[in-house]
Parts: structure tokens; C-alpha cells; sequence
């Protein structure tokens, strides 16, 4: 199951017009490269939750999901339950549709099938405990407790909680009677109470950010491009990369310093310098004379001429609709 029922009110004003798991992350929306992760792992029955412009990623993504709709939002295990009769008897996996990650999905099926637990939770090492919650665990890797958001000084552990989980059926019988329930402040803590084993699985290598802040944002959307996030999509990615999409050309450019991503049918006029990383989304137009640095223009956007960008994300309306289709992104439709 993909969470995607959220507000997205860090993101705003993007998120004024789509739901956050829409916004543009290079050629697709953030919830595609989940979406086609879980492909390449072999998970092809996905359900996701929508509240907050549901018609968009209903309208995105077509029947390649199932849609559980939220008239209230729900929490995030509530609104997993809400889905319940979807899971069936076997164990499944909970993803925030937002997530950046390459997480070896079957190795976090492996680690939980290993450990018996009616959950396993996906951690990563942090320096900056004070974003996020962490997890504090014994020996074997069975979870103790929680701290949310410590001062690094009086950090326990420095195991961010990813939001991505495994579980087993047997988790609803640990959800409260109510219908709000999250999985943090309810349901956690009712395993701690009742002594139910589960346990960690610490990302080795792998990739995660979730995409809540203008901030992350901008940083996911440069890690994919230089390399450090994995996406299949790009296959040339990396420092000094630079990408250039079907119908756009960098030849009248004055200077082209990567990384640089150019999507499809980009107009990029006469002296336009950029200097990486720098994204422009589908659909784009940089106008005559512009320099852009550590900048992303997003699908569909006109940059007038003469116009300098440095540390910016810049959009217009319509960044839905300038965003190329499913069916061109979608996995073993070819790269993009």
C-alpha cells in the first residue's frame, strides 16, 4: 500500500494544485518511482489511499492501482485498515507514496520473514535526530521503544523511523478502536505494551528522503540526478552528467556546467548558461540570455529572457498536465 492521502502543506505552494506524491521529481511524479520500484520487485497488486486531489493520481495512474478513498483522513494505519480486505492472508509492505528510495524490497521481505515479528520497520542512520523520530532496539534488532525528534545531545539512538513498513495480518489486532489511528502515537506503542516482537531492518547502502519540504525536495530531485539515489530511469546519472530528454537540444546554449537533466521537447534559446545541478522539466521553455544555478524548473514552466535563477524551484500553473503520461514512463514502456 502507497500513502497518498496526505496534504502536503510543507510543499505549498506546489501543492496547491496536486497532491503531493504528484509532484515532479525529473520525468515522472515522486509516487511513480515508488510505484515502478515495487514493479521491479515483483509487487504488482498496489493500493493506494487518496483524500486530497484523488481524480489527479487516479487520472495519472489509471487502473495500474487500486484506490482506497479517504471522504477524512484516517491516520496512517488507519487508513491502512480502511484497505484491509486488500491484503489478504499474506504479509505486505506500507510505503509513504512521497518516499525517495531504492529499498531492496525483497531483502526487507527476507529480513521479516527471518525474524518472525508481526512487523518490521525500514531505519536509517541520521546525524540530525532532531527531524525525525528513532528507534531504539536490543542486540538482535527487536525494537524497545521510540524517541520523536530528540536533541541529537539526548538522542538514544540515531535510527530514523523511514516510514516504511512490513507486516503481518496479525498487526490489526493491535489497532485501537477508533478511526483515526496512526502508527507511531497507536499502534507502535500497543506492541511495546503487550511485549509483541518486532523489529528493525537497517538500510545498507540504500537510498531514502522523504519528499515533505521544499528543502527535500530540492535534495532528492539532485540525488537523483548525480547518482546517489538509484533510479532506473536514469541510467546516466551522476556528477557530472548531463541528461538531455527526446525533442530538446542544449546546442544553442552559451555554457552547460553538470549535472544538468533536460526532459522532453525542452526549448533551451540562444545564450542561456546552466550551471548544475540544474533540472528542467518537461515541456520547458528557458528563454534567450537566462542562467539558472542549483535550479529546478518545473513541467511546463516559461523562463523569460534575461532571467537569473539561483537556488530556485519555478513553476505555473498546469505542471499536471505538462508532465508527459503513464504510458511513456511507466516500466517496460522503454526509458523515457
Amino acid at each position: 500500500m502507497v500513502l497518498a492521502a496526505g496534504l502536503g502543506t510543507r510543499l505549498r505552494p506546489i501543492t496547491f494544485e496536486l497532491p503531493k506524491p504528484m509532484v515532479p521529481l525529473l520525468d515522472r511524479p515522486a509516487l511513480a518511482h515508488t510505484v515502478d520500484l515495487l514493479h521491479r520487485h515483483g509487487v504488482d497488486r498496489i493500493v493506494a489511499n487518496l483524500h486530497y486531489f484523488p481524480d489527479t493520481i487516479r487520472g495519472y495512474f489509471g487502473d495500474e492501482l487500486e484506490y482506497s478513498l479517504e471522504e477524512e483522513l484516517l491516520g496512517t494505519a488507519g487508513g491502512v485498515r480502511k484497505a484491509r480486505d486488500f491484503f489478504g492472508d499474506e504479509p505486505f509492505l506500507v510505503i509513504s507514496g512521497d518516499a525517495l528510495t531504492d529499498l531492496d524490497v525483497t531483502r526487507l521481505l527476507e529480513r521479516h520473514r527471518e525474524t518472525g515479528g508481526v512487523a518490521t520497520l525500514c531505519v536509517t542512520e541520521v546525524t540530525d535526530t532532531s527531524q525525525y523520530g528513532v528507534v531504539l532496539h536490543d542486540k538482535d534488532g527487536r525494537i524497545t521503544g521510540f524517541q520523536e525528534k530528540p536533541d541529537p545531545a539526548e538522542a538514544l539512538s540515531t535510527l530514523a523511523n523511514c516510514g516504511m513498513y512490513l507486516f503481518s495480518p496479525e498487526i490489526f489486532d493491535y489497532f485501537p478502536d477508533a478511526d483515526f489511528v496512526d502508527f507511531a502515537h497507536d499502534v507502535f506503542p500497543r506492541l511495546l505494551e503487550h511485549d509483541v516482537p518486532f523489529h528493525i531492518h537497517q538500510l545498507d547502502g540504500e537510498y531514502w528522503n522523504d519528499v515533505g519540504s521544499i528543502d527535500e525536495l530540492r535534495n532528492g530531485t539532485f540525488d537523483a540526478l548525480t547518482g546517489a539515489l538509484r533510479l532506473e530511469s536514469v541510467p546516466d546519472a551522476g556528477p557530472e552528467a548531463v541528461v538531455v530528454g527526446e525533442g530538446s537540444s542544449l546546442e544553442a546554449a552559451e555554457l552547460v556546467e553538470g549535472p544538468v537533466w533536460v526532459g522532453k521537447d525542452v526549448t533551451v534559446e540562444a545564450g542561456v548558461r546552466l550551471q548544475g545541478p540544474v533540472v528542467v522539466g518537461d515541456g520547458a521553455v528557458v528563454g534567450r540570455g537566462s542562467a539558472l544555478k542549483r535550479s529546478i524548473v518545473l513541467p511546463g514552466t516559461t523562463i523569460q529572457p534575461d532571467t537569473i535563477l539561483i537556488e530556485a524551484i519555478t513553476g505555473q500553473t498546469g505542471i499536471v498536465g505538462a508532465m508527459r503520461p503513464r504510458a511513456e514512463t511507466r516500466v517496460g514502456s522503454g526509458r523515457a
